[in-house]
């Protein structure tokens, strides 16, 4: 028999969270739950999906990896002459949410969003692998192409050029950071009553408060 779509579901009953549960700072409240995804064995607890507004006013998202977090935000790495480098240059605001089904837990995260220094795209790409540093000269983001062979055949073009040489960052390439004012952390509970504890960043000071469900 087929399973309808909407009988599909799942009961949350892991944990409970309250304001008394989390830290005052929200990037140490993310930090204890993204180290519980890493000790969970999440399959890519990074994933993030990124939601942006584009020149025309309509919501895109599409899942992108976060690459650094500290107390300024949370930072990825794009092509910028992308869609989505084009919606952010337009509107540079942004929404991400994490969602770590093994803990049913999810955080949702917005803020305004800034490119970051050169010297740390510098750093980062520095630190990939060599395949990826030739796919950011491979891929030019977004645009229309023939087929999967105009891609190899650049990348197969351009691993000689940089035969034994280093693989200089594009200029078209490099991160982003989202800066928070709103960052919300869900867990789920028993009949959709689910937990939601929210910091609201307001003249400089995170106020925390539980949102309904």
């Amino acid at each position: 028999m087929t399973t309808r779509i909407a009988d599909l579901r799942k009961e949350y009953t892991l944990n409970g969270l309250d304001q008394t549960d989390v830290l005052p700072d929200p990037f140490a409240q993310f930090q204890q739950w993204f180290d519980s995804a890493l000790a969970a064995g999440v399959h890519e607890p990074n994933a993030m999906h990124l939601a942006t507004i584009s020149p025309e006013g309509r919501p895109e998202g599409r899942i992108v990896l976060v690459k650094g977090i500290d107390t300024t935000g949370f930072s990825f790495y794009t092509n910028y002459q992308s869609q989505k480098a084009a919606s952010l240059a337009l509107n540079p605001v942004a929404s991400l949410t994490f969602f770590w089904p093994e803990l049913e837990r999810q955080v949702r995260i917005e803020g305004v969003v800034e490119k970051v220094a050169e010297s740390e795209s510098d750093a980062y790409f520095n630190s990939r692998p060599r395949g990826s540093q030739l796919g950011a000269w491979v891929s030019h983001q977004s645009e229309v192409i023939s087929g999967r062979d105009v891609l190899e055949r650049q990348q197969e073009a351009l691993s000689e050029q940089f035969n034994n040489k280093p693989i200089p960052r594009p200029p078209h390439w490099g991160g982003y950071r989202v800066m928070p004012d709103k960052i919300e952390f869900w867990q789920g509970r028993p009949s959709r009553l689910h937990d939601r504890i929210r910091y609201r960043l307001e003249s400089g000071t995170w106020l925390i408060e539980r949102v309904s469900p």
